[in-house]
């Protein structure tokens, strides 16, 4: 190899090396946006029922129904899945009405269903 070659091999691969690590980036950038945009739409439509302590609705009756056998407080739960949040977002469950999409967009229902299931 001809010390062109060697140099144009080296620009290329460090090109790659740049690319790639760009798309990490936004890639860890996304996924940081995404959980701030969860832990928003926890913070304004979820932690009033379901914070930890007393009088939260949402908590009580979960330790109610459950009476210990899994955390009350949804954060602490790692038996969630994404799914079984959007469903009882969009359902509701029991004393919990639903929230329509004009209320939790399906972009926020999915940032909040990842948040909330983080663990």
């Amino acid at each position: 190899m001809t010390m062109r070659t060697h140099r144009i091999a080296a620009i290329g691969a460090a090109a790659f090396v740049a690319l790639g690590a760009t798309a990490w980036l936004a890639e860890t950038a996304s996924a940081q946006d995404t959980n701030e945009r969860g832990r928003a739409v926890y913070e304004y439509w979820c932690a009033p029922c379901h914070a930890p302590g007393p009088g939260h609705p949402g908590t009580q009756s979960l330790q109610v129904k459950y009476n210990g056998s899994v955390p009350a407080v949804l954060l602490e739960r790692t038996d969630l899945t994404p799914e079984a949040v959007k469903v009882f977002v969009r359902q509701g469950v029991l004393s919990m009405a639903p929230f329509r999409k004009t209320e939790i967009s399906d972009e926020d229902l999915d940032a909040l269903a990842r948040y909330v299931t983080r663990k």
